[in-house]
Order: C-alpha cells, then sequence, then structure tokens
C-alpha cells in the first residue's frame, strides 16, 4: 500500500486530501484565507498611490513588509520549534484577521491614515513570518511520508489558485463596493485559517521536550545549517534563480516601450507566470516518483532561467507571456521538491528554524532580484538586464551543481529505503542508508515520528 498508491498519473495527486482528514481541513481553510489575504495584497499599493499619488510610498510599503517578514521568520522559525505549533498557528491566523479589520475600519473611518497603512502591512508581514513556518512544520505531521510531495503539489495548488482568483475578485470589488470591502473579506476568511488550526491534534512533541527559548536558540539552528550542505543548497538555488532570473521590476518599462502597451499589458505580464505555476501544479502527479529531487530542482531552475533568457528575447508579447508562463511552472516544480527535502531532512525539533529561513529565502529572493534587474538595466539597458539575469541563473545552477556534489546525487530516503516498505522496515532501514552516503546520524529525521495514538492519515 505504501509504495504504489501516489503519483500514478499526470494530475495533481490528491490522495493526501482524501488520506488525512487534518491535512484536508487545513488545506481548504487556508486556500479560502489565501484568496482573501491576495485581497489586500491588491488593496494596499493601490490605496497608497491613490492617497500620496507616489510610487515612492508604495515601495516604502513594501520595504517595510520585507523588513518585518524577515525577522518575523526567523524569530518564527525559533518560536515554532520551542512552543504549541498548533497554538501558534491559530494565534497568528488571529492577528493576521485583527490586521485586516484594522485596515477595513481606517477605510470606512472616512479620514484614513497612510501610518495605519505602514503599521498594519508590516505587522501582517512580520506575523505571516511566524505563520508560515509553524504551518509547514505541521504538515509533516499531517501525512505520511510518501505523501509529503503530493502534499506540497497541493499546498503550490492552493497558492497558485488564490494568486489567480484573489487578484480577479479585488478589481471587482474595488470598482463595484471600495476598498473597504476587500480588506473586510480578508478578516473574515481567516475565520477559516483560525477553524482549520484549532481542530488539529494535539502537537506529538511536548513543548516542554524543546527546551528553553533563548538567543541560543537561533545560533543551533544556524550552527545546524552550517554543516547541511544538502539544506543550504537548497536556499541557495532559489537565492540563484530570484536573484538574477526575476525581471519582475521591469515590466512596467516593457510593457510601455518594447510591446507598446499600458496596464492591460502589464497585468498579462504579471499574471503570466501565475498562469504557468497553476496549470503545473495541476499537472504534478508524476511528482511523486521521481527520487533524484536534487537533480530535479536543478533541472527546474535551469528550465526557469532558459524561459526568461527567452523572454528577454522576445520582441511579440504572445511569445514573451509564453516565456513567462513556462518560467512559472518551472517554478512550483522546484517549490515542490525544495519543499520536500526541507521537510524530509530536518529533524523536528529544528523543522521550524530550517522553515523560517526557507521563508525568509522566499520572500526576499524576489525583492532583491528587483534590486538586481533595476541596476542592471539602469546601466546596460532593460532587454540585456531581463536576457544576462536568465544566462547569469544558469552559470549559477552549474557553479551550484559542480560546488555541491551531495545536492547533485540526492535521492529521496523513502526510495532508498525501499518502495512498500512497511512502517517498522522505513525505521530499520536506516542502517542501510549508510551504504549510499546517508550516515545513520543524518536519517534520524527521516524515520517516522507518530505517537502510538496519533490518528493515522486514513482516520
Amino acid at each position: 500500500m505504501r509504495g504504489g498508491r501516489s503519483g500514478r498519473g499526470l494530475l495533481v495527486d490528491v490522495g493526501p486530501l482524501r488520506r488525512s482528514r487534518h491535512f484536508r481541513n487545513l488545506w481548504l481553510g487556508f486556500l479560502i484565507n489565501t484568496i482573501g489575504s491576495q485581497l489586500t495584497m491588491v488593496a494596499v499599493p493601490y490605496q497608497v498611490y491613490r492617497a500620496t499619488d507616489s510610487t515612492l510610498q508604495v515601495g516604502l510599503v513594501s520595504l517595510a513588509q520585507l523588513a518585518a517578514l524577515l525577522v518575523g521568520s526567523l524569530v518564527g522559525g525559533v518560536v515554532a520549534d520551542h512552543l504549541d505549533r498548533r497554538r501558534l498557528l491559530v494565534l497568528s491566523q488571529v492577528a493576521l484577521g485583527l490586521a485586516s479589520a484594522a485596515l477595513a475600519l481606517n477605510v470606512v473611518s472616512g479620514h484614513p491614515l497612510l501610518v495605519v497603512l505602514y503599521l498594519a502591512s508590516a505587522l501582517s508581514a512580520g506575523v505571516s513570518g511566524i505563520g508560515g513556518p509553524t504551518r509547514t512544520a505541521l504538515v509533516v505531521h499531517l501525512v505520511e511520508r510518501e505523501d509529503l510531495v503530493a502534499a506540497n503539489a497541493l499546498w503550490q495548488l492552493l497558492f497558485q489558485i488564490g494568486t489567480v482568483v484573489g487578484p480577479s475578485i479585488a478589481g471587482v470589488l474595488a470598482a463595484r463596493v471600495g476598498l473597504g470591502s476587500l480588506y473586510g473579506a480578508d478578516a473574515v476568511t481567516y475565520l477559516a485559517a483560525i477553524a482549520a488550526a484549532a481542530a488539529l491534534p494535539a502537537p506529538a512533541v511536548d513543548a516542554g521536550r524543546r527546551g528553553g527559548l533563548s538567543f541560543a536558540s537561533f545560533r543551533e539552528g544556524f550552527g545546524y545549517l552550517r554543516s547541511q550542505r544538502v539544506l543550504q543548497a537548497t536556499y541557495l538555488v532559489d537565492l540563484n534563480a530570484m536573484i538574477f532570473g526575476m525581471p519582475r521590476a521591469l515590466f512596467p518599462a516593457l510593457a510601455l516601450g518594447r510591446f507598446h502597451g499600458g496596464p492591460e499589458v502589464l497585468g498579462l505580464l504579471y499574471s503570466a507566470p501565475g498562469v504557468g505555476a497553476l496549470l503545473a501544479a495541476l499537472l504534478t502527479g508524476w511528482a511523486a516518483r521521481i527520487s533524484r529531487q536534487g537533480i530535479a530542482v536543478l533541472a527546474a531552475v535551469s528550465v526557469w532561467g532558459l524561459a526568461i533568457a527567452g523572454f528577454g528575447w522576445c520582441a511579440a508579447l504572445g511569445p514573451a507571456l509564453a516565456c513567462l508562463a513556462v518560467a512559472g511552472g518551472a517554478d512550483v516544480v522546484s517549490a515542490i521538491f525544495r519543499g520536500t527535502i526541507l521537510q524530509v531532512e530536518a529533524p523536528d525539533e529544528l523543522r521550524g528554524r530550517v522553515q523560517g529561513v526557507q521563508f525568509a529565502v522566499v520572500a526576499g529572493g524576489p525583492r532583491l532580484g528587483d534590486v538586481e534587474a533595476g541596476l542592471v538595466a539602469s546601466g546596460l539597458g532593460v532587454d540585456t538586464s531581463v536576457i544576462s539575469g536568465g544566462l547569469a541563473c544558469l552559470a549559477g545552477v552549474a557553479l551550484l551543481a559542480w560546488r555541491l556534489p551531495q545536492f547533485v546525487g540526492y535521492q529521496t530516503p523513502s526510495a532508498a529505503v525501499g518502495k512498500g516498505a512497511g512502517e517498522e522496515e522505513w525505521g530499520a532501514g536506516v542502517e542501510g542508508l549508510d551504504s549510499i552516503g546517508l550516515a545513520p546520524e543524518a536519517a534520524e529525521p527521516l524515520i517516522a515520528r507518530r505517537e502510538p495514538g496519533e490518528e493515522s492519515v486514513g482516520g
């Protein structure tokens, strides 16, 4: 049963939703909430620009969000390893809902204050940095090990649905009802996330067994990562793709200049990667059959770099959008496998900190990419910036593959142990991992940690 139930078809494997009631409830709750949060993502910059007529102010709000998100994700990873993760997830969703409610009240007051937009946006970003790693660390305990790839694919599908549906709804509501309706609807959707998080099973690891919460916890997390080359590679390969191959900051110039369009063309450029990502997420049934996940990540990032370079060469809008869609699809594939590697390889007592660093990388990389693209474009031109970024991404993949052979040779533990093995065989297979280059102590986090009384995914 364990070896052959996943990854048989082309479409996304929905098995984890069928087999795990808790994962299904969490997925549905956060699907509703993700659509809602996209309403606020659209409303905040729009309201700031309407109030100030300044793109600088819009950028400063984004900068405030980034700073809060980086701090929140690093702190949140430590907190998630020392406190009750279920309770922490519930509290984070409550705080996020209150922040959206504050934004709604600010609008309906009749005299909205710009400072409220700054403070509420920064608060939301910081709390998201806590809730994100906490949620990811919890998912590992909601599905079986061989379902992690499918679960990550489903989570990517959830996010892509939100990024496509949410902005579409936002445009309609903003035009017909007003910005207050966007913030209010977002606040209401947090009820679904709160209910799903509150219904999760009690954590298998007692908070008292995780040690004290202190600055030493930060050092412990980073000390662990210094010795984990495979985990380092998952961060570096994503930073490589986002810093060099993320031309998002150049979309306005490209829409007006190369493609001779306006806001409609700009919207197409922004949405094209999301459309490709959504289609790719729907067609991930094959992903669970991939055992060489390190190679899969490097291949996906290579496709990303090639697609971005191709986008830089395209003079016509249609082929340019197609290249962006391919890049978005490749990014989803990379994210699925990177997320699975991090969840499997990190021990549970450090998983929150590992995911916290991942959250900081995912949030910070695109912003750094905006800076890199803008700087190169200012000196060498927009077209050169896009093309050189894609090619630099490919060079970065080659460098990482050369310097990190552990990542190139990384094989999923489930494949190494042998599919079709029972739970007892999974734990007994640790010694066998040594023969393929994994030390027994490195394999300890791969052993299932379910408590005897914990609900199985089939319950």
